[in-house]
Order: structure tokens, then sequence, then C-alpha cells
């Protein structure tokens, strides 16, 4: 599948809205404009107040147009895990009487038909992940359009949250003018990104220290298996030492970036000035004071996951600790995390040129995670609403000998043969592009 074009992601933020516009070719994402301005209407990593938050995506997103010098129409929208719900799912429908290709239709019914779960009513699906397709008994397939059989089976995983949270957001990107062509969940980019093969293989905790909260995911066998959030992040660190330096919360910002240390025994005993409320003079404290502040704050805060993960026997995982967010550019919080988990632990910073920071990683996930989805991705996502919007067009196939092969010996036990296509490379493309123009016109009607 080419999923070439523009991709633009947005991270709604506690402290900043970040926007990246990056253009996908061959593979490679080339990102051609940022923006990122404060937040507004924020809480926590939840949206509490939509005008405001939709004032301050769309200030981000003007920032975003005019550097990468396009207008921005649709976004990928990331959305965080708090209460999260991950169960597996199974769904089973009848092909036909007979034997008969499988459709996109096909597919979507059985994406559908898994998706079907008790719910309470404040929650909402989120998401639908399919991990394999079943045919007549035939297992461990990925994609099962233009196989033959009279019964399709879909195994994978539901992922359910908070309706408020959904609605708070889709609301807040619509009043800011903008279509949402995905709603991601978080950590569920972040681990297909900031993960190398290996570690989503084996086994890894994803700890995303941001302003408003902290997010705590397991990555194992390439599936999102856990998360945890905190409502404790890198925001309570300024105002601890805003409080114990009685100093502003923009000064006490300011002191953390340029001097803060996360593990105090690295810091040094350098002293710099500290413009102190009420007196007209500043006063002197040291690296180590600032680091001891900065450090009991995220030690807290790293505890916090490890007294969870150790509840569900969850830290010896091959590979280890990987931290990013916006905390995570703390100098010294690699050392402090090593010795609170007592394991290799790595620092993801995104490699493009002007996203340098950790803090922009969440952003740059929801753009690579959207591209990297393939056509039974966004089948399984239509799931969701495909009573309301049309299948996309299934090509066509030349299957008349394989499908009478097909019939006349039911008992045998060779896998389902995936039947010759007829039509042109260019069919199939128009195909596709009309599935994401029916995805986005179902997004747009659902949120007139």
């Amino acid at each position: 599948m080419d999923n070439s074009g523009i991709y633009v992601g947005l991270d709604i933020g506690t402290t900043s809205i970040k926007v990246i516009v990056a253009e996908h070719v061959n593979g490679q994402m080339s990102v051609i404009g940022v923006g990122s301005e404060r937040s507004d209407g924020m809480n926590r990593g939840v949206i509490v107040d939509i005008d405001k938050a939709s004032a301050a995506i769309k200030r981000a997103i003007s920032v975003a147009e005019n550097k990468a010098n396009l207008k921005i129409h649709e976004v990928v929208a990331g959305i965080p895990a708090n209460l999260l719900k991950i169960d597996p799912c199974r769904g089973m429908i009848a092909i036909a009487e007979t034997s008969r290709e499988i459709t996109n239709q096909d597919v979507v019914n059985v994406a559908n038909a898994a998706s079907v779960h008790s719910l309470p009513p404040e929650q909402e699906v989120i998401d639908v992940l399919p991990d394999e397709f079943v045919v007549d008994g035939f297992d461990g397939i990925k994609d099962p359009r233009g196989m033959v059989g009279v019964r399709l089976e879909m195994n994978g995983t539901v992922l359910t949250g908070p309706k408020t949270i959904i609605h708070n957001t889709k609301r807040a990107i619509q009043q800011a003018g903008l279509h949402l062509t995905d709603l991601v969940l978080n950590p569920l980019a972040l681990g297909k990104t900031v993960l190398n093969d290996g570690e989503q293989d084996f086994g890894t905790v994803l700890i995303d220290l941001g302003a408003g909260q902290t997010t705590t995911a397991i990555i194992h066998d390439h599936h999102l298996k856990y998360t945890y959030v905190d409502q404790e992040g890198g925001q309570l660190v300024t105002k601890d030492i805003s409080v114990v330096l009685n100093t502003s919360l923009s000064n006490a910002e300011k002191l953390k970036r340029e001097y803060g240390y996360a593990f105090a025994e690295g810091a040094s005993d350098d002293g710099f000035p500290v413009e102190v409320v009420g007196q007209s003079a500043p006063t002197q404290v040291t690296e180590k004071y600032l680091a001891e502040v900065i450090e009991a704050r995220l030690e807290q805060i790293l505890t916090n996951a490890y007294n969870h993960l150790d509840s569900i026997d969850a830290l010896d995982m091959p590979g280890g600790v990987v931290i990013t967010g916006g905390a995570a550019a703390i100098p010294g919080i690699q050392s402090l995390a090593a010795d609170i988990f007592g394991t290799n632990v790595k620092i993801y910073v995104p490699e493009p040129m002007g996203l340098r920071h950790p803090a922009f990683s969440q952003a740059f996930a929801l753009l690579n995670y959207e591209a990297s989805l393939s056509e039974v991705d966004f089948l399984a996502k239509s799931a969701m609403v495909s009573g309301t919007r049309p299948v996309p067009e299934q090509q066509t196939f030349d299957d008349t000998e394989d499908v009478d092969q097909a019939e006349s010996e039911p008992n045998t036990q060779s896998a389902p043969k995936r039947v010759k296509k007829t039509k042109p490379k260019k069919e199939t493309s128009f195909s596709f592009s009309n599935m994401f123009a029916s995805l986005k016109r179902w997004f747009s009607e659902f949120f007139d």
C-alpha cells in the first residue's frame, strides 16, 4: 500500500499544543512545518474548556501553516490513555452458502462483529485493532481479501475510553475548523515509533513524562498490553520549584530548563541568582539544591510507575525502560530512572531537524503511526461507523477457474488460495482513495 502524502499530527498537551506537518514519500517522513503554542482549556492532559482549547489549536495550526506554506484542513490527533480498557475481541460472519471471494465489505462486517462490546454508558470504542483473520478454519491471515471461503473470523483488540474525553477532543478540533482523519491512542502511536522491532517484540516499558500527567505503557509482542496514567508530570516539578524557592511560575520554569538536574548526586555546587517574590535583590541558590527539589518530585512519579509495574510482575522486560515526553529533557533523569528501576534506561528524542526534543515525540509518533497503517487497518477502523458510510469499492478478480476448484474440493487441507487479480494497479489505487474520501466524509457528517 502506498501511503505517500502530507500528514499533519496534532498533540494536544497540558501546557503546549504541537502541530507537525510532514510529507511521506517512499517510506521516508520529511518534516516541512512545525507549530507549537501554549495550551488553554487543559487540565492534566484532558480538555476541560472546549472553546479555549479550540482557540489554542487554531493558533498552533496557523504557525504550522506559515512554516509549511500550505493550508491545513485535516489532522491526525492523539488521545490520552486515561481510564483506557484493552480487551481481546473476536468476530465471525458467514460469507455465503457457497465459497466466494472475500471483499472489503466482508472485512468491515467481521470487524464490526468483533467490536460489538458490552460497554458502560460512559465508555466508547476508540479503536479496533485486527491481529489475524481466519478463513474456513485457516488462521494467521493478515489480509483475507481476494481469498475464497464461506466463513470469516477476526481476532483482535478493542480499545475503549471515556466518552467525555473523546467527545471534547473531537469537538475542539471541529471548532478549530479542521477535519479529524483519525483519532489515535497516544501510547499506541508512541510504541510503534519510539521502540525498535526487538523492543516491541520482547517487551519494553514506555514512559511518557508529560507536563500534566505521566503515562506508563507496556509493549510486548508488538501489542499494547497495559497502561497506567499518573496525574503528575513536569508541571508539578515547576510548581515545586516555585514554592520552595518562592519565585514565580514562569521564573521557576526558566530555572528548570537552564539549571535543572534530575539526579542530585550529579549536580554541581555552582550558584545562580533567583528572583524571589517580595525581595528587591535576587537570592543565590546552588544547582545541587535545585536538583534536590526536582529529584524529589521525579522520584515520586517514577516510583509510582515502578510500584504499578511491580504489582503486575512487569519489571523484567528485556527491552528495559524507554522514557520520552517534555520532562525527559531534564538532564540526569536517565540516571535517576536507572537507579529506581534497576534496569537499562533510554531517553528517546525524535531525529528530524527541528524536532530534536522529547516534547515533540508524541506529535511525531502520530504521523508515523498513521503512515504505517494498511488498507485492512483502515477497514477495521471504519467498522465503528460501518452503518453510516459506504464501504470502498472492491477490486474485481478473474477467478472462475480458482473458485470452481475451491468449490469442487471443499475438504482440501491446503490453505485458502488468494485468487489472481486482473485489474491494473491504477484501479486498485483508485478504489483505496475512495475509501479515504468516504472516511473523511463520515467524520465531517458526524461532527455536523
